[in-house]
């Protein structure tokens, strides 16, 4: 990754931020991120337990620091993890420049036979992770797929870029007794030299990355989810002894469903009239769910014949 809008450490706001930095010294990269009424926006438009909702915000923030990395203002990152045999049967999550959204789909009879905040093995059984990159300005995609293992998502995805990229990594994600507040951090090793590349490969045994990975270790949750806590003074607190930590940028992050009247006319408009004659109900009517912001959508049939 290449060190744009290089500045010294200056303020940043505390919450629904996604800010980057680097520890040049140390050929490692960073995010570090925040969410409070985005989270809360998002979580509003579902009835979610709390296991759920805190699932889903750990998601979140695991979305918003992978999808901050993408250069391409236009590109996305979207999180899935699925199961065929969990509570959770699906768990979708993306970013497109700044853009945050998700969802759960879940068995609440099962749930409720779970005590407490059940473990990601009881949440997702044998289920795997995805992410993918889309490249707007390129039209390119990369998927990598590996399975959900760990005590958590941070644990899951740490074995995605160890396995599928071979980046030496560290994640760490809290959510707030409140459910409406969560935070993570993610550090990356760049071997030297590299600052360009999209995905680098290098050795897992650098000391460099040893005294950086040990540093992150170091953060508690409660540093992740304190909305008092400026994420430029959590940076100082984690590496104030290094000779330089410089940050890259900070990006506004905000909930985003990119569903409309609009988008929905036009998306059953290409269906033949037959097969949106099957979907209308007695009155001519077909209606649309949205999962992500629970909205639907209701177009009359004969409108879009017309």
């Amino acid at each position: 990754m290449a060190f744009p809008n290089q500045q010294p450490i200056a303020a940043a706001a505390s919450l629904d931020n996604a800010v980057g930095f680097a520890l040049p010294g140390r050929h490692a990269r960073g995010r570090l991120v925040r969410l409070g009424p985005v989270l809360e926006e998002i979580l509003s438009a579902h009835a979610y337990p709390a296991p759920i909702a805190r699932v889903l915000g750990e998601a979140l923030v695991l979305t918003a620091l992978l999808g901050a990395t993408l250069k391409d203002a236009g590109g996305q990152l979207t999180l899935q993890a699925q199961t065929e045999n969990g509570i959770v049967d699906l768990l979708v999550a993306d970013y497109r420049g700044g853009e945050l959204r998700g969802y759960v789909r879940f068995d609440p009879e099962r749930l409720a036979e779970e005590p407490g905040q059940p473990s990601l093995s009881a949440l997702f059984g044998k289920g795997y992770l995805a992410i993918t990159f889309d490249q707007a300005v390129s039209n390119e995609r990369y998927q990598g797929i590996v399975p959900l293992e760990g005590e958590s998502l941070a644990e899951a995805a740490e074995h995605f870029f160890g396995q599928s990229e071979q980046i030496p990594s560290l994640v760490r994600i809290a959510v707030g007794d409140s459910g409406r507040i969560a935070g993570g951090i993610l550090l990356q090793h760049l071997p030297e030299g590299e600052e360009g590349r999209e995905r680098l490969h290098t050795r897992l045994d650098h000391p460099e990355w040893d005294h950086v990975r040990i540093l992150g270790e170091t953060v508690r949750a409660g540093e992740l989810t304190d909305p008092a806590l400026p994420l430029e003074d959590l940076l100082w607190r984690l590496f104030h002894d290094e000779e330089e930590v410089r940050l890259l940028s900070t990006t506004p992050l905000v909930r985003g469903c990119r569903c409309n009247a609009e988008h929905v006319r036009s998306v059953l408009a290409r269906f033949a009239p037959e097969e949106r004659a099957e979907m209308a109900d007695e009155s001519g009517n077909i209606g649309v769910d949205c999962e992500f912001c629970s909205k639907v959508f209701v177009v009359r049939n004969s409108e879009l014949d017309a």
